[in-house]
C-alpha cells in the first residue's frame, strides 16, 4: 500500500509509471516503482501480475513557438 502523498498511480492506471521509485538499480537498467511495476531503461516494463509491457518510444513533449 503506497503512503506516499499524494498517493501513487496504481499499477493498473494508465499513469502508472509516474509512481516513485522504491529500488534503483540503474548499473542493472532497471528501478522498482512504489506500484509494484519494475521499469527497465529500454522502456519495458514488468506488471505486478507477471505480464509485460514490451518496450516503446519514450513520449517526447515539445514547445510551441514563442510569439517574436
Amino acid at each position: 500500500m503506497c503512503e506516499h502523498l499524494p498517493t501513487c498511480p496504481q499499477a493498473a492506471d494508465s499513469a502508472h509509471d509516474a509512481a516513485r521509485v522504491v529500488a534503483a538499480h540503474p548499473e542493472q537498467g532497471w528501478s522498482l516503482l512504489c506500484n509494484g511495476v519494475v521499469t527497465f531503461d529500454d522502456t519495458g516494463e514488468l506488471m505486478p501480475d507477471g505480464s509485460a509491457v514490451a518496450p516503446h518510444p519514450p513520449k517526447i513533449r515539445t514547445r510551441s513557438a514563442v510569439p517574436a
